[in-house]
């Protein structure tokens, strides 16, 4: 991995918008982080001194990353020493962390897996099948709103609209008052809750649904 470039993969249309970045601690520091605006504001600006122009940018961001520099297959492999692993993956800053919704630590998968997952995998077609039903769930709930997912909520708005019941709110609470949750990760949490709630046809986020998307904000597992 230590030669080859960063890899860079998008995919734009009228109906999606997708970029998936590779190798995301080997881009040049700065060049990540300047993605956090466009996450946040959906938009990028570029400002000259005739003036500012403004470019819609609501994208879905994928980031992979090996765990240190060699990259090796397996763990017992490795020859990175613990603080050479932990300052690679300090390359992606945690402002751009902070922005992301879902983190997840992926496991070597093992033969057994390789072999037989397809025996056990859901058809594509049953997950289109939930995924629409869950945005009509959305879209009836924002009906008199100028939003049409959860995504385009804004923080404000999220926190003082759809905001869930106190009792399934107390994880996220807690990791408020411990500082391991964000003012900006909250708005993520609840974003998430919300949308495993419609995908699980409930009307509302619950103490499950809010220590799920916390724990996939954190990149803990629940």
């Amino acid at each position: 991995m230590g030669s080859d470039a960063p890899q860079i993969v998008c995919r734009f249309s009228t109906r999606c918008k997708f970029v998936s970045l590779g190798e995301a601690p080997e881009f040049v520091g700065g060049t990540l982080d300047a993605l956090r605006q466009p996450l946040e504001e959906g938009e990028v600006r570029i400002s000259r001194a005739e003036g500012t122009a403004c470019f819609p940018a609501r994208f879905t961001l994928v980031l992979a990353a090996n765990p240190c520099p060699c990259a090796a297959a397996k763990q017992v492999d490795c020859s990175c020493a613990p603080a050479l692993r932990r300052r690679y993956l300090a390359r992606i800053s945690g402002p751009l962390l902070d922005r992301i919704d879902l983190k997840l630590e992926l496991s070597p998968a093992s033969r057994a897996e390789l072999r037989y997952d397809l025996e056990f995998a859901e058809a594509s077609r049953l997950v289109a099948e939930r995924v629409l039903l869950a945005r009509e769930r959305t879209l009836k709930r924002l009906g008199d709103t100028p939003w049409r997912s959860n995504s385009e909520i804004p923080g404000p708005e999220l926190r003082r609209r759809f905001t869930p019941p106190p009792e399934a709110m107390r994880a996220a609470d807690d990791a408020l008052q411990l500082g391991t949750l964000s003012a900006r990760g909250l708005d993520r949490v609840l974003r998430v809750a919300w949308t495993i709630a419609d995908l699980s046809g409930r009307d509302e986020p619950g103490t499950d649904d809010i220590g799920g998307a916390l724990a996939l904000w954190s990149g803990r597992r629940p």
